[in-house]
């Protein structure tokens, strides 16, 4: 176990970009700081897919004023590991990974005590940029369980010449769909709507349609899975249930924020659908004085709401209030 700290500033837990950008903004304030992580650096980013790329162009990744030069123009997963890692070790970030924290506990004074799987410590504000990326939607029905099974996928040579099932329409399940596909897989995908999602990346939209249309890629639309079992999936079709040979299963139904370590610290989340977090949107503040959200775990259940191009500036807001309530 590791010795209890003396009191921080500011308690970042995420070590995500924007995990990374409150910790540069807290160092340049002259505030203490410790980040920690759960996973490995940018734990998210590493269990993308390995041939990934981003939407965004390099620029709108960057943190801390350091330029993303990428060879690409949309950079890729290696290069942006590697260019977290370089930011990481240019502002010399006070980072614990591998540490799960368990509980935060407020003080009388307000103040918090942090539990983790390493240790305890102590400190003013509590900043949560845990992401979404942790808790998979599950599909609830029988065989969902089995180990063939997968709600993350990372390198297409492991399916090679299996019957794999994709189900999702979505980036993540289209860059799965063509990786395996590409790598000789059967791939079949599940799709509960009535085309691809609009959301895939545009120049890789045509291609999974035009492998659709093309018969390389079977796609049942409008449908769902019902079974799965150890030698095949029972997809339920407009036409009826269809049975279909099957190794593996991609299910690559999304993510979303682990809300009940959030309504375990007291954050309010909304009743309806979205579960929006309570937080007010200049100062990322939340119900509970002195513990923030930055980035994605800000929108709930609308993970696409936010990027980080479009949260970098949460840590700023909440820098500067913190420091302002120190005056």
């Amino acid at each position: 176990m590791s010795e209890t700290l003396s009191q921080v500033d500011v308690f970042i837990i995420g070590a995500g970009p924007i995990g990374l950008t409150c910790g540069i903004e807290a160092k340049m304030a002259g505030l203490s700081y410790l980040i920690v992580e759960k996973g490995c650096l940018v734990n998210s980013l590493y269990n993308y897919p390995a041939n990934m790329t981003f939407f965004s162009t390099s620029e709108k990744l960057e943190i801390g004023n350091i330029p993303f030069v990428s060879v690409n123009l949309k950079p890729t997963r290696a290069e942006a590991l590697e260019y977290y890692r370089r930011a990481a070790v240019h502002y010399e970030l006070n980072i614990r990974l591998f540490e799960e924290v368990t509980e935060v506990i407020r003080k009388p004074d307000g103040s918090f005590v942090i539990q983790s799987s390493k240790g305890n410590y102590a400190a003013k504000n509590v900043i949560v940029s845990t992401g979404f990326y942790d808790v998979p939607v599950k599909l609830n029905i029988p065989g969902e369980d089995l180990p063939k099974v997968k709600h993350y996928y990372k390198d297409p040579h492991y399916y090679a010449f299996q019957n794999v099932a994709v189900v999702g329409a979505s980036n993540s399940s289209v860059d799965a769909a063509l990786e395996t596909y590409r790598k000789s897989a059967n791939v079949t995908m599940v799709i509960r709507g009535s085309e691809i999602s609009h959301r895939v990346k545009y120049w890789v939209r045509p291609d999974i349609i035009n492998r659709i249309n093309e018969g390389s890629i079977k796609a049942y639309f409008h449908s769902s899975l019902k079974e799965i079992t150890p030698s095949s999936i029972i997809v339920n079709t407009p036409e009826g249930d269809v049975t279909i040979p099957n190794d593996f299963v991609l299910a690559m139904t999304g993510y979303l924020p682990d809300f009940s370590f959030l309504k375990n610290l007291g954050v309010e989340c909304s009743v309806d659908d979205v579960q929006l977090p309570t937080h007010d949107s200049e100062t990322m503040q939340t119900n509970i004085p002195h513990i923030y959200l930055a980035g994605v775990v800000c929108g709930g259940m609308n993970t696409h709401s936010y990027f980080i191009e479009n949260s970098r500036v949460h840590a700023q807001k909440i820098i500067r209030h913190i420091c302002s309530e120190r005056i």
